[in-house]
């Protein structure tokens, strides 16, 4: 997609993105970190870090979403796990270390899809990704097709 090619997402489109998102974060492996900008990458999207955010937000309880941070390691989803500490508690039990100003170091537990995957191994995952789990709802839609950081942002001609 080019930097000034519109696109509206469908519900169709948005439930197979949320799909392939989550069939990424359940490929990162236990005592490993992931970032929003990274799955982003991952999927043909290397400036939908945000837009990742809003995915998982909605993800199903199967998915270790604790394993998503931000690129500076910061447990930014962390209010979304209903209590201030249990994302951070729930990564220390899968042996991620935090450092003394509270980020995980991601050049030591960093889980990058794009390289830590081979394409062919990528292309496994992606094609697992089920939207039977998976459910779209109105406020996803406007943020993907309204927020001024959506790579599907709906612009006026």
């Amino acid at each position: 997609m080019s930097d000034g090619e519109e696109v509206q997402p469908t519900r169709e489109q948005t439930t197979d993105l949320m799909a392939r998102v989550f069939a990424v974060v359940r490929a990162c492996p236990a005592g490993r970190a992931t970032t929003y900008g990274w799955i982003g990458k991952a999927l043909g999207y290397p400036r939908g870090a945000r837009m990742i955010g809003f995915i998982m937000h909605e993800c199903p309880r199967d998915v270790p979403a604790q394993r998503v941070i931000n690129s500076k390691g910061e447990l930014t989803g962390s209010w979304a796990f209903g209590e201030r500490d249990r994302m951070r508690r729930l990564l220390e039990a899968e042996g991620i270390v935090f450092n003394e100003s509270g980020h995980v170091d991601l050049k030591r537990y960093g889980w990058d899809p794009s390289r830590d995957l081979s394409p062919d191994a990528l292309t496994e995952v992606l094609a697992a990704a089920s939207a039977s789990d998976v459910t779209v709802n109105a406020r996803l839609l406007h943020l993907l097709r309204d927020d001024p950081a959506s790579p599907f942002r709906h612009t006026a001609s």
